[in-house]
């Protein structure tokens, strides 16, 4: 099955020489030329990774990134004009996987692209009889070694998301304003909180493993090699 990227750019010309080079490499491409646009894609089907740009007419590429990241961990690469160092860092923070700043080779995208997909895998593609993590979208449960674990709502939504992205340090920031629904009333200390009770009901079920890392002054990150 071919990857689906979705590219939101509003200058045609950079969109069609995205495109023509992504889908030389055997991708399949969605274009729209508005953040507002993005969202029916999204909504509309799979989608693999988005090249978003900063410079958009009608919303500003940063305040996209972080609305997506509220529901999605789907791999974002950003398009920026900006040079300011300040802007690359804030795009990564906030939860961008890399970045291209323009003027660009449309052929040096599509191996950032290709690397990026190739760091993502989804968590379905790896199932084995004997896996480390099962997760029930349907029934939004999550067994570990074969053993459901008993989470609340937000356990449930942290976990997952770690499951999704393995290796992938996220900051509190992120983990807040993917999963909590009011999360500028929320404290640091609160995803501290339930990241130590998803820890202690791993424990409960393999004492010998501790699958999540802790990256100190940054944030959390489930193992890579689970």
């Amino acid at each position: 099955m071919k990857h689906r990227i979705l590219i939101v750019e509003d200058e045609p010309a950079i969109s069609d020489n995205i495109q023509f080079v992504l889908e030389n490499e055997g991708l399949e491409t969605t274009r729209v030329g508005t953040g507002l646009a993005a969202w029916p894609v999204l909504e509309d089907g799979a989608i693999d990774l988005i090249i978003l740009d900063i410079g958009l007419p009608d919303i500003n590429g940063i305040d996209l990134l972080k609305e997506i990241r509220r529901t999605r961990t789907t791999p974002i690469i950003l398009l920026t004009a900006r040079t300011s160092e300040i802007d690359r860092v804030l795009g990564l923070e906030v939860g961008a996987d890399d970045y291209v700043a323009k003027p660009f080779s449309p052929r040096e995208l599509a191996a950032r692209v290709k690397a990026v997909l190739r760091r993502y895998q989804p968590v379905a593609a790896a199932k084995t009889a004997a896996q480390t993590f099962d997760v029930n979208p349907s029934k939004r449960t999550i067994a570990f070694f074969g053993t459901a674990l008993e989470l609340s709502k937000y356990e449930y939504e942290i976990l997952r998301r770690f499951i999704e992205r393995k290796g992938h340090v996220f900051s509190r920031e992120q983990l807040m304003n993917m999963v909590w629904d009011q999360p500028e009333t929320s404290l640091d200390r609160t995803v501290d909180a339930h990241i130590k009770n998803i820890r202690a009901k791993l424990r409960a079920v393999r004492p010998d493993l501790d699958p999540i890392v802790t990256h100190r002054g940054s944030g959390y990150s489930l193992r890579d090699d689970l």
